[in-house]
């Protein structure tokens, strides 16, 4: 059990539009669903009747991407009181969102941008996330990002940072082993050293997915397939956290039969992974 005392959900699949009729018309046997936080702000469509019906039959859990924790920007005030509406409205069991930036001078670039790992912006970080903590009234967790590019005044590795964020911050993690995977070959680490930094028991929630490999890089694209290496990763970590586990399929996706089936394959891999 993490420190924060949220429940291990089960295998969960991100909620997509193309899965929406299937899953109303046939609830099919799945543990949870995570959204994408602001796929369902700033609207009173569609998106939000769908949710509602999705949200009485499942557990939620909310996933942001425009938060940018790492900015200088000043807090968005308006967005982090509709997320907390949105997170009330659903009964969220929990919020995350990345360790990144995504923007600056009010622009968002929509996408997520690495940080500088240096003491400075660990102050500056983490304030932040308490300022967040504060006006939701609970424990936000922050992704561990797919990196393409370093900073080159980094003063400690990444995994360091996120270590010593979650607990300066006392917020959670929602470890994305896929990520690891990726940076690891990006940037040439090992990735068993960075799983072996993580505070485990921060940890709330567990990412998988499948990536696209260029041969000299590898892109974290959530298309296709898992592969063996990173469903090992995920064995390793789950054994250590006992967390949530939730496969992200954001592009080519199959139907839903297909998506569940592979979320399924982690079954395999929990069992058999060395601690």
């Amino acid at each position: 059990m993490n420190r924060f005392s949220l429940p291990n959900l089960g295998i969960g699949l991100g909620l997509r539009t193309v899965h929406y009729a299937h899953i109303l018309e046939h609830a099919p046997a799945v543990d949870w669903f995570e959204i994408l936080s602001e796929n369902y702000m700033q609207t009173k469509g569609r998106p939000l009747h769908f949710l509602d019906r999705v949200a009485e039959r499942y557990p939620i859990a909310m996933h942001g991407v425009s938060l940018s924790i790492g900015s200088t920007d000043p807090l968005d005030r308006a967005y982090l009181a509709e997320l907390k509406a949105l997170r009330d409205r659903t009964k969220a069991r929990w919020v995350s969102d990345h360790l990144c930036w995504t923007g600056v001078a009010g622009k968002n670039t929509h996408d997520l941008l690495p940080l500088p790992y240096t003491e400075e912006s660990l102050r500056h970080v983490a304030a932040r996330v308490r300022q967040v903590q504060d006006i939701l009234e609970s424990p936000l967790a922050l992704e561990n990002p797919s990196t393409y590019v370093e900073h080159v005044g980094n003063t400690m590795t990444e995994w360091e940072f996120l270590a010593r964020l979650t607990e300066e911050a006392d917020c959670g993690l929602l470890l994305d082993v896929n990520n690891i995977y990726v940076s690891s070959f990006n940037h040439g680490f090992d990735a068993q050293d960075y799983l072996a930094a993580m505070p485990f028991d921060r940890v709330v929630q567990l990412h998988v997915s499948g990536h696209t490999n260029h041969g000299t890089h590898i892109v974290d694209t959530h298309i296709g397939p898992v592969i063996d290496p990173v469903w090992e990763l995920l064995g390793q970590a789950y054994r250590q956290t006992g967390a949530s586990i939730l496969l992200e399929w954001d592009a080519e996706i199959p139907s839903f039969e297909e998506t569940h089936a592979d979320a399924l394959r982690a079954k395999d891999f929990l069992v058999k992974a060395p601690s």
